[in-house]
C-alpha cells in the first residue's frame, strides 16, 4: 500500500485537524495544513491506489465499479423522485455517484475544468426570485476567488487558453491547451457555420510536465479511469504526496467515519470510524474538517446526531441536507462518413460556450456550455454496450457490422447546464438500508426543475443543429428525462452569511460548531454550468488560508 513510512499519530492524542474524505478538498486541505506545519489526520474510505494501481479493465473499472468499491449492492442507497414515495433501493451505480479512493473523484473525473464566470456568483441578484427554488447568491464573488483559481491552474495542473468571453484571470494557464481532436475540429467547423464561439477546453490534465509531474501520454482512457502516468491532476498525484513528505500528515485508509462526536461544551472534539479489519476507532482532534462529497458529508452530519444536536451537526438551520444540485445534462451522438479516431487522447478538446448567460427571452432559467467527445465510443467494451442509436439493434450480425464499422466514425455533444436548488432535492438517512459497513444509507431525493430540463434541452437542439452542419452522416438524440444519479453532488451544506439559510460561513466554518468546517461541493450555492471540480479546489484553497489564519489566532 501507499502509505507505508508515513507518519502515525496516536488515537487518544488530539491532532490539529481530522480531514474526512482525500478528494478535491480534502485532498489540497491536508496538503496546505500539513505542509504548513499542522498535524494532520486524513480518514479516507477507499483503498490507497497509486499509479501503478490503475488499468485499462473496462469490465473492472466501468462494469463493475472497481474505483467507487463497487455498485450499489455495496452502498444501498435508495432514491425517490418525491417525497411522497417509498424510495426505493437503487440498482447497479449508486444514486451518489463518486470514487472511494484516497484522491477521491479527481482520480476518475473527465477533467473538464470550467472556471466559475462573475454572473454564477450574483444571479439572484440580476434576475430575482424563482419561485419555488432556494435560489441565492453566493456570499462570495468571483473577484474573491479568482487568485485561488490561479493556484488550482498552476499548483493543481490545468491547461488551456482563455476563451472569448471567460472572466478575467490573473495569470495565464501554465501550459497550452491539448491538440485539438477530430470531435473539437467538428465542433468548431459546426459552430462556426452558425455563428456560436468555440474555444480550446481546460483541462486538468497536463500538456507539458509541470511540478516533476510527466504530460498526458494520449492513451484515451480518461473518463472514469485513475491515471497510470500521474498526468491527470488528482489530489492523488497533485497534493497527496507533498501531505506525506511534509511528515505531518497522516493518510488513513480503508477507514469508513460513522460519526463525529461533540464534548460538553458543543464542539467536535472526535472522529468515530471503521478501521480496514472492521473494528471501531476514534481519533481525538481540536478541529475536524469534512470533505467527504456532497452526499457523504450530508450523511454524516445527520448521523451523528445527538443530545445537544438531535437533528445533526451543524443543522440549525434545517439545511443539512437541502438543496442537491446534480447539474443537468443532455446528450447528441452522431455518426461520420470518414473515420474520426477519437478514441485517442483525452475526452474533450473544443467547448461552446455561446449559451452560458440565462436569457430571459428563453422563456426558462439557466445557461451552460456545449463539448464534443467520443463519450461511449472511448473505449470498446463501452461503445458495444451503450454505442448505436436508441432503438437500434443491440445483438446479431447488424449490430456487429454497426459496432465494427463506426467505433471509429462516432462522436458526442454533450450539454452541461444549471441545477435549481430546491428543497424537494435532499440527501437524508434511509430508514431501513444500512451499507456494508452498517451505517445508515443515503436516502436520496431528487426530480430536476422544469427549467433545467428545458434548458439542457435547447443546449441538445443546438447540438443537433451543430452536428448538422458539421456535415454529420447520420445524428440522434438521446432522451433529456428527470435525473436518478449523479455524480456532481452539490448544494447540501450551503455558505452564506445567514446562519438561518446555510451550513457554514463563507469561510467554510460551520455558524454551530465553531470547530468544524465543512469544504467540498456540499457547500456550493448555485451549481455553476456543468463543472464544479475546479471550484471545489480554489474554495478549498481559500478555505484552508482563513483556517490556518484562524488556529494561529487560537480562534478555532
Amino acid at each position: 500500500m501507499a502509505n507505508e513510512n508515513q507518519i502515525s499519530y496516536p488515537l487518544d492524542e488530539a491532532v490539529d485537524f481530522v480531514i474526512v474524505g482525500s478528494g478535491s478538498a480534502g485532498g489540497i486541505l491536508a496538503k496546505e495544513l500539513s505542509t504548513n506545519g499542522f498535524s494532520v489526520v486524513v480518514i479516507e474510505q477507499g483503498p490507497f491506489r497509486t499509479a501503478k494501481d490503475f488499468t485499462h479493465d473496462e469490465i473492472s473499472v466501468l462494469m463493475f465499479g472497481e474505483l467507487s468499491s463497487g455498485n450499489n449492492d455495496v452502498h444501498q442507497q435508495t432514491f425517490r423522485n418525491d417525497e411522497s414515495k417509498e424510495a426505493e433501493l437503487a440498482q447497479g451505480q449508486p444514486p451518489a455517484w463518486y470514487a472511494q479512493t484516497v484522491g477521491g473523484s479527481s482520480v476518475h473525473f473527465t477533467a473538464n475544468f470550467w472556471r466559475f464566470r462573475e454572473v454564477d456568483f450574483k444571479e439572484r441578484s440580476l434576475l430575482g426570485p424563482i419561485s419555488g427554488t432556494n435560489f441565492a447568491d453566493w456570499p462570495i464573488s468571483y473577484g474573491e476567488l479568482e487568485p485561488y483559481y490561479s493556484r488550482v491552474d498552476w499548483e493543481i495542473g490545468v491547461c488551456g487558453a482563455p476563451g472569448p468571453s471567460d472572466s478575467f484571470r490573473s495569470r495565464p494557464f501554465p501550459m497550452p491547451p491539448m491538440p485539438v481532436k477530430s470531435s473539437g475540429v467538428l465542433l468548431e467547423k459546426g459552430s462556426k457555420a452558425l455563428g456560436f464561439e468555440v474555444q480550446p477546453a481546460p483541462l486538468a490534465i497536463l500538456s507539458k510536465p509541470l511540478n516533476g509531474r510527466p504530460a498526458c501520454i494520449h492513451c484515451g482512457f480518461c473518463m472514469g479511469f485513475g491515471c497510470e502516468v500521474n498526468a491527470k491532476s488528482s489530489t492523488l498525484a497533485a497534493m497527496i504526496p507533498a501531505a506525506m513528505a511534509s511528515g505531518n500528515c497522516e493518510i488513513r485508509a480503508e477507514c469508513a467515519v460513522f460519526r463525529v462526536g461533540t464534548n460538553a461544551e458543543g464542539r467536535a472534539d472526535e472522529v468515530f470510524y471503521y478501521d480496514p479489519d472492521g473494528n471501531e476507532r476514534s481519533q481525538k482532534a481540536k478541529a475536524v474538517i469534512l470533505s467527504a462529497n456532497g452526499a457523504e458529508t450530508p450523511r454524516l452530519l445527520l448521523n451523528s446526531a445527538n443530545e445537544q444536536f438531535p437533528n445533526g451537526l451543524a443543522n440549525s438551520s434545517g439545511f443539512v441536507g437541502r438543496n442537491l444540485m446534480f447539474n443537468c445534462h443532455s446528450l447528441a451522438s452522431g455518426d461520420f462518413e470518414e473515420p474520426l479516431n477519437d478514441y485517442k487522447s483525452v475526452q474533450v478538446t473544443r467547448i461552446m460556450h455561446h449559451f452560458y448567460d440565462a436569457d430571459p427571452a428563453r422563456g426558462f432559467y439557466g445557461g451552460g456550455g456545449i463539448d464534443a467527445r467520443p463519450l461511449f465510443a472511448a473505449t470498446p467494451a463501452m461503445y458495444a454496450i451503450m454505442g448505436g442509436p436508441p432503438g437500434d439493434p443491440k445483438w446479431g450480425a447488424e449490430f456487429k457490422n454497426y459496432i465494427a464499422h463506426n467505433f471509429t466514425r462516432n462522436m458526442s455533444m454533450t450539454g452541461n447546464a444549471t441545477s435549481l436548488a430546491q428543497d424537494s432535492n435532499n440527501i437524508t438517512i434511509d430508514p431501513t438500508h444500512k451499507d456494508n459497513w452498517g451505517r445508515p444509507s443515503i436516502r436520496l431525493t431528487y426530480k430536476d426543475h422544469d427549467d433545467d430540463l428545458a434548458m439542457a434541452t435547447f443546449l441538445q437542439d443546438r447540438a443537433m443543429e451543430i452536428f448538422d452542419a458539421a456535415g454529420a452522416k447520420r445524428a440522434w438524440r438521446h432522451p433529456v428525462t428527470p435525473q436518478s444519479s449523479g455524480p456532481h453532488l452539490l448544494g447540501t451544506c450551503r455558505m452564506g452569511d445567514d446562519p438561518d439559510s446555510s451550513v457554514v460561513d463563507k469561510f467554510h466554518r460551520s455558524h454551530d460548531i465553531p470547530n468544524l468546517y465543512i469544504c467540498d461541493g456540499s457547500s456550493f450555492v448555485t451549481s455553476g454550468r456543468g463543472q464544479p471540480t475546479m471550484t471545489i479546489m480554489a474554495l478549498a484553497f481559500r478555505a484552508s488560508e482563513h483556517i490556518m489564519a484562524a488556529a494561529r489566532n487560537n480562534a478555532i
